[in-house]
């Protein structure tokens, strides 16, 4: 079998592409907060990690519930309505912006992923994409939204499913990738 020298990536020039992180000083600090606080199974009090994400730079609504074991990479890029569940074991690994409107939740292990890497590039940079989870949105156990994302008002991604495509207001989206089900009828 012949292989091709074509190289398709080489990772000792990757780059970091229009990624962003912030001041140094606060993505120093913010590491041992995230993970001796957040990422910890300590079930420290809701309003102490609202706190803690506001110092940051976060915009935090009333209401947060945040679970033990939450990972979130950059709080200055992250803005949370109100009244909304970040369930245990969640990660919300953004690059780029994350925004989630009021009455959303994130079941557990459940991941939002603002970036990827551009495989047609040699130097593999990060590819990024805001995702916005706007009112009432529910993202299911261990699924993924995947960078760019728009999921609109009222729309659930079952269990275990990947969301590569924005999800239409009112409508449940089920596997990987993530197709339409069914309409959500919300009973008053």
């Amino acid at each position: 079998m012949q292989t091709s020298n074509l190289i398709a990536s080489d990772l000792s020039k990757f780059n970091i592409g229009d990624y962003n992180g912030g001041t140094k000083w606060k993505i120093v600090l913010w590491y041992p907060i995230n993970y001796f606080i957040f990422n910890s199974s300590i079930p420290w009090p809701n309003s102490f990690k609202s706190c803690l994400l506001r110092l940051f730079g976060a915009s935090i609504g009333t209401g947060l519930i945040i679970k033990p074991r939450v990972i979130i990479k950059n709080p200055q890029k992250l803005a949370i309505g109100d009244n909304c569940w970040i369930g245990e074991a969640v990660w919300i690994d953004n690059l780029d912006e994350v925004t989630l409107g009021n009455n959303v939740c994130i079941s557990q292990g459940a991941m939002l992923l603002t970036g990827n890497h551009d495989y047609n590039k040699l130097d593999f940079p990060y590819r990024l994409g805001a995702i916005t989870l706007e009112d009432g949105v529910w993202v299911g156990a261990k699924s993924v939204v995947c960078p760019g994302v728009t999921c609109l008002s009222h729309a659930i991604l079952t269990v275990n499913s990947v969301a590569t495509k924005n999800l239409e207001p009112r409508k449940i989206y089920s596997g990987n990738p993530a197709v339409y089900i069914r309409d959500r009828k919300i009973i008053n």
